[in-house]
């Protein structure tokens, strides 16, 4: 968008000498690999699950592609969110449009309890037809709404851009009255609109980059502020019946972050209805986790401004090496649920520079190199992953690796040495069988997420050439081993937010309800608790939910059963993080191995979630107990 464009000169050399300290480290660290390295895949570490990757058009680049026409279009959804020949990106991030041009609210009703005057939403910018396309075909059902701005006539300054804060919040007072409600109201009705097109938002975010003042759509709010406003849109949303998660506050960077994340998690109000955290990597990149009180945390918007690089490793910030690397520190150091880039595609009738993963310049389209470290991660790392235990022996390898819900095991690596590096990848505690076969992905500057030569697992491990200065995901598909979590997970694990499964094609989580239940732990009889029962997505006959338990008593809870009663006939099809059984209505649901304790004060961290049927009405279950006491809802 425009915006980044406009942002301080200050910032620009702020970006650009992070980006310089990272080359040089990256420089430095650099040596010919003269012996085999080795790397250990620990299963039984556990960390963050993975929510996706994903990019945005907003600010018209929605219609850009839609004006480009239907084979142009296709051409760019595929590369982007194709599982199989694109990037296989599985979130989509759009703008709340608050400018007279686009907004459903373009007038002021009078006052803030007046009627509002709302408009058609049409095709939002165009953004609710590609919304549609990504969905009906790519199976992408995590959209992620975002508020740039209130309308100007709710906001201390009169206007949609050049900052002004939420008439009402605190310390912002203006003589029109208290539009705080009436904007939750707003967003609500934007949800609806969606909602009324076939479309269910499952995040929703009020503001954008608080801090920071633009001439574009822009609103600061502290982090005061910004707690006090989630503690009206939450009972909003709750009200209206709708389950989109709140997402807070996509600060500007990593280094702004922690003042709004402390101001959510330490308000029990606040904190009870934002769902995740997020902020953005400009003024500072995600290299350490944020204290989020066990929410996932998210990297929302993220790109570089200089003229457009697809190049794969020619040192720049916009280099697809670069991003790679990126991606992997936010995973591996910020625990990052999700990483989003800014335009998956960026039209030059916008922006022609490296805003976006794909630039479209007419009727050329030239994807970056960007877009294949992207796919490296988002095609082989699916939503409900959970990152488990990797290390290297070599400095130059940069390794992670994944455990997806369908039981495929993913392990990425960035080789940073200038010569092939031979490797041998050790299993542990996985159950991979010996003879599963292993396909790697090459990335560089010759190939695009390209498959080569597949090998195979013998002794527990596997061995590998690493191309020099090579993106590398070595894949082990379910049913030749897979990973099977252990009893102790790492203490960093976060919630697990629902995989995303299809309305049109089979859903990708495909844990088997009758097999063996692991090991439970002794139950704490009368435990006081706190479930959120949510539905992620819905279709017809189908839908995705998800349960979040909280252990609100003074003693930890070391094993549940929780169980609660469906009212029109729902059935549960398949169940992540716990056991199941269902007879009739009633739904009994017990801890994996894995995830066993809730501490005192603690919500659990790996929460079940689930495919289940409905059909004539979905209404969610209204009582919950947990070790046979009866749990508040929220």
């Amino acid at each position: 968008m425009l915006r980044k464009q406009l942002k301080t000169l200050c910032a620009g050399l702020a970006l650009l000498a992070l980006i310089g300290a990272l080359t040089l480290s990256i420089v430095v660290q650099a040596r010919p690999a003269y012996a085999a390295s080795s790397v250990t895949i620990n299963g039984a570490t556990t960390y963050q699950t993975i929510d996706g990757f994903g990019a945005s058009e907003a600010f018209g680049q929605a219609n850009a592609m839609i004006n480009a026409g239907s084979t142009l279009e296709r051409q760019m959804l595929d590369l982007l969110f194709s599982p199989t020949t694109g990037a296989g990106l599985t979130i989509l991030r759009n703008l709340i449009p608050s400018d007279s041009s686009h907004t459903i609210e373009p007038n002021s009703p009078g006052s803030p309890t007046a009627t509002p005057q709302y408009v058609s939403i049409g095709t939002d910018w165009g953004q609710l037809p590609l919304t549609q396309q990504v969905i009906q075909n790519y199976g992408v059902t995590r959209i992620y709404a975002d508020a740039w701005s209130a309308p100007g006539f709710m906001k201390t300054n009169g206007s949609e851009s050049n900052g002004g804060t939420l008439c009402g919040a605190p310390g912002a007072t203006c003589s029109s009255g208290d539009w705080r409600q009436a904007y939750a109201n707003y967003l609500v009705q934007y949800i609806k609109d969606y909602q009324a097109a076939g479309v269910t938002i499952t995040n929703i975010g009020f503001v954008n980059e608080p801090n920071l003042t633009t001439s574009y759509s822009s609103m600061v709010m502290n982090p005061t502020q910004t707690a006090d406003f989630a503690k009206i849109l939450g009972p909003t949303l709750a009200n209206a019946g709708l389950s989109a998660q709140i997402v807070c506050c996509d600060a500007e960077g990593w280094d702004l972050a922690p003042s709004y994340t402390s101001a959510i998690v330490n308000d029990a109000t606040a904190n009870s209805y934002v769902k995740v955290i997020s902020s953005h990597g400009y003024t500072g990149a995600p290299t350490s986790s944020l204290n989020s009180n066990g929410k996932p945390v998210w990297e929302t918007e993220w790109s570089t401004f200089d003229s457009f690089d697809a190049a794969w490793d020619d040192g720049s910030d916009a280099s697809g090496l670069t991003w790679a690397q990126h991606i992997h520190v936010g995973l591996t150091s910020a625990n990052l649920s999700a990483f989003l880039y800014w335009w998956g595609v960026a039209s030059t009738s916008v922006s022609s520079d490296n805003q976006g993963l794909i630039q479209l310049n007419g009727t050329t389209i030239t994807p970056s190199k960007r877009l294949w470290a992207f796919a490296n991660y988002s095609r082989f790392v699916r939503p409900g992953a959970v990152r488990i235990g990797a290390s290297s022996s070599d400095s130059n390898l940069l390794v992670s690796a994944y455990r997806n819900t369908n039981g495929t095991l993913a392990i990425v690596v960035i080789n940073l040495a200038s010569s092939n590096t031979a490797t041998t990848f050790s299993l542990q505690n996985t159950n991979v069988a010996n003879g599963a076969t292993v396909t790697p992905y090459l990335t560089n500057s010759s190939n695009n997420t390209a498959a080569q030569a597949t090998l195979s697992v013998s002794g527990g491990s596997f061995s590998a050439t690493v191309p020099a200065r090579s993106l590398v995901t070595y894949v082990i598909p379910a049913g030749t081993g897979g990973v099977t979590p252990t009893p102790t997970p790492a203490p960093t694990s976060t919630p697990t937010p629902a995989p995303s499964p299809s309305p049109t094609a089979t859903p990708s989580p495909t844990p088997a309800p009758t097999s063996t239940p692991s090991p439970t732990p002794t139950p704490t009889p009368g435990a006081a608790c706190q479930v959120h029962y949510s539905v992620a997505s819905q279709w017809p006959g189908g839908f995705q939910g998800s349960i979040t338990i909280t252990n609100t008593g003074s003693s930890p809870i070391n094993g549940w059963t929780l169980r609660f009663s469906f009212t029109a006939g729902q059935q549960i099809t398949q169940l992540w993080n716990g056991s199941y059984t269902q007879q009739g209505a009633q739904v009994t649901i017990t801890n994996a191995s894995y995830n066993a304790q809730i501490p005192a004060g603690a919500t659990l961290g790996a929460s079940p979630g689930f495919l289940a049927s409905w059909n004539g009405s979905n209404p969610a279950p209204t009582s919950f107990t947990l070790n046979g006491a009866t749990c508040s809802v929220v």
